[in-house]
């Protein structure tokens, strides 16, 4: 009888574990923990020695829920992301001092993308950089404070995620999982056939990988909540954009000087676009020189043939003389009429 016991026992709980662990995520555990209930209710569950899971399985549901409620109270769940574009005259000094700030408060970077620009030509002050960093949620607003005082932002964005249902949710989950894996290790100490020991070998495979899953999952959270997510993108100009709105007579002046900076820019470019491009200005130069000489040479041979045929002197032509009468003697129709 003792061992029919223990074979009903063990039954009704692998049928009860099945049962929570194919439930949803968003049924939490208080519908895991009802169907449970409700399975060992009907079929009179029983542990390994014979008796009676004590009832009191509703109480410990409702005091899981009770401080899961507190929880999401006390400790929400918050994803924070924040977007900027940065303006800076020094370049390299903005990002020297943001990534020394980063490391100050406990952060990192965690991608940096650099572009300097070009060598010869105005492109070569418009470096810039697209920078990832994650920051302490407690500390993030101290970054973005050091941020706007190292450098002119011109556009911010941000976004927050509430994660604290779905955090709740898993880590019920995660909890129902460990509770299931203990049970299973329990009976697993206790199994006293081959059949029962593939069984709970097999299910006890299955809730560990639901496991290892889930808190890979929390632990992603974790780090998303812990650490806001800061993109920063970062150009380096020569005048920075305005907070006010300029008068008419500063964008009249402003206007003025920047038409002048441009003029003496594009000649200076153009003096170092003609000093770096002489090897190729000779080439090109030889290129068109050697056919041009060619040319020339033979058009002045030409002409100089053609100034020689007209100084020869024009050759004289003698009129045709009267060519002699036929002699009577020869004539021969007239022999004939002789």
């Amino acid at each position: 009888m003792r061992k029919n016991g223990n074979w009903r026992g063990f039954s009704a709980f692998v049928l009860a574990a099945l049962l929570c662990t194919g439930c949803g995520a968003s049924d939490g555990n208080v519908t895991a923990t009802g169907m449970a209930e409700d399975m060992f209710s009907e079929n009179g569950a029983y542990d390994a020695e014979g008796g009676a899971y004590p009832e009191s399985i509703s109480g410990e549901a409702a005091d899981l829920l009770q401080t899961e409620d507190v929880g999401i109270r006390d400790a929400r769940k918050i994803i924070r992301e924040v977007s900027l574009e940065v303006e800076t005259r020094e370049f390299e000094e903005l990002v020297r001092v943001l990534e020394t700030r980063v490391r100050e408060l406990g952060g990192y970077v965690e991608s940096m993308d650099t572009f300097n620009g070009s060598s010869f030509s105005d492109s070569r002050r418009m470096r810039s950089a697209d920078m990832t960093v994650r920051i302490p949620s407690d500390k993030t607003d101290s970054f973005l404070e050091k941020v706007s005082d190292a450098g002119n932002i011109v556009r911010r964005s941000e976004s927050t995620d509430d994660v604290t249902l779905s955090y709740v949710d898993m880590e019920s989950r995660r909890n129902t999982l460990r509770t299931e894996q203990n049970r299973l290790l329990e009976f697993l100490d206790r199994a006293e056939n081959v059949e029962e020991i593939i069984t709970l070998e097999e299910r006890l495979s299955e809730v560990r990988y639901q496991l290892e899953s889930m808190e890979s999952k929390l632990r992603t959270i974790d780090n998303l909540v812990d650490y806001s997510t800061i993109h920063m993108n970062i150009s380096e100009v020569k005048d920075l954009t305005p907070e006010a709105e300029p008068t008419v007579r500063e964008r009249i002046s402003e206007g003025f000087l920047q038409n002048v900076g441009k003029i003496q820019k594009g000649a200076t470019d153009f003096a170092v676009w003609l000093l770096v491009s002489i090897p190729y200005l000779i080439i090109w130069g030889a290129g068109i020189a050697v056919p041009v000489v060619l040319l020339r040479r033979h058009r002045r041979k030409k002409r100089q043939k053609l100034e020689e045929q007209l100084q020869r002197p024009a050759p004289v032509w003698q009129e045709k003389q009267p060519q002699p009468a036929p002699d009577e003697k020869n004539d021969g129709p007239e022999k004939r009429e002789e």
